[in-house]
């Protein structure tokens, strides 16, 4: 902003280089240029002070669809001067020259008209397709179709100004199109969701399945092994117990052979001793037989001997038959 010194009936401005600044001295053009620095006469002159830097407006459009459907476009318009006087001979930019502040609104007044442009190049552009595909395609086809018309526009030529820049942030439809249009996209993540759910839920079944079956098979493994071991144990127990058998009958074969050999010895021991007493005399067996007889008696206390005891016993060395023995 240009910086204006008094000194009574003369004046010094002093301005920036990034402003244009033109005297006026009677209507006409006294001087033009950047950060010129010079004296005049306030009551004979007449100063505009104009931007040169490039300045951005602040864009918001509310508009319907082909469909009938609310959405909101915002973005920013940067522009600049370029022809100083030309804009200075449409919109009013004269300062004060006492203390260099603008007399208007000069700025205001061009924002307004090239918002105005904007406006309706981009109400045209909303209007033309579907709120679906206008979303779907994003800001970029509307940034590139708002930039050509501005830069295209007379109105804004005409006055001295050029637009240099055009962004949009995005395109936005209300709240409830917003959760309508993203109702079918919910619903068919929520769907895949659930079926991640099902399939996982699925395999952890078919898991749990196989190995159900797993420790059926160990089980059914385990029970033939078992049947096996049972089948075997009672293999060993039939074959322990005919072993034990077999020889319990070698035993009893080989006492009985025993026995059989004892009682054989013994009978022909018997034998031999009756064969030895079978060629005595009867005396003399009478006298061994009463000689056993005696050695099993503990005593004797009496002895009779009858007289035809006596007879029969001298009568035996005659050959004569024994008639008895009394003993008591």
């Amino acid at each position: 902003m240009a910086t204006i010194r008094n000194f009574g009936v003369l004046a010094q401005l002093r301005s920036e280089a990034s402003h244009h600044v033109i005297h006026y001295r009677r209507g006409r053009v006294k001087r033009s240029g950047r950060g010129l620095v010079f004296w005049f006469r306030p009551e004979t002159a007449s100063i505009a002070e104009l931007p040169m830097d490039d300045r951005e407006m602040t864009l918001f459009v509310k508009g319907r669809s082909k469909d009938f459907q609310t959405v909101a476009v915002q973005g920013t318009v940067g522009w600049h001067v370029v022809d100083p006087e030309l804009l200075a001979s449409r919109v009013d930019f004269s300062i004060g020259l006492v203390g260099g502040k603008p007399q208007k609104e000069p700025i205001e007044r061009i924002e307004a008209r090239i918002a105005g442009v904007a406006n309706q190049a981009v109400l045209q552009e909303l209007a033309g397709e579907p709120v679906r595909v206008l979303l779907d395609a994003g800001p970029e086809p509307m940034r590139r179709r708002l930039e050509a018309v501005l830069a295209a526009d007379p109105a804004l030529a005409e006055i001295g100004i050029a637009v240099v820049s055009v962004r949009l942030k995005g395109l936005a439809p209300t709240s409830e199109l917003e959760r309508a249009l993203q109702t079918p996209t919910f619903e068919a993540l929520q769907q895949k969701a659930d079926e991640a759910v099902f399939e996982r839920r699925a395999l952890a079944v078919e898991k749990e399945r196989a190995i159900a079956e797993n420790e059926l098979a160990t089980r059914t493994e385990l029970a033939r092994r078992e049947k096996l071991l049972i089948a075997e144990e009672a293999e060993n127990a039939r074959n322990r117990a005919m072993g034990a058998a077999e020889a319990r009958e070698v035993e009893t074969a080989t006492d009985a052979n025993r026995i059989r050999a004892l009682e054989g010895a013994k009978i022909a021991a018997e034998r031999d001793h009756v064969a030895v007493y079978r060629d005595l005399p009867p005396p003399i067996l009478f006298a061994l037989a009463a000689r056993e007889f005696a050695g099993k008696l503990d005593t004797i206390e009496h002895l009779n001997v009858t007289p035809d005891l006596l007879a029969t016993l001298l009568g035996g060395l005659g050959k004569a038959p024994v008639a008895g023995i009394e003993a008591r």
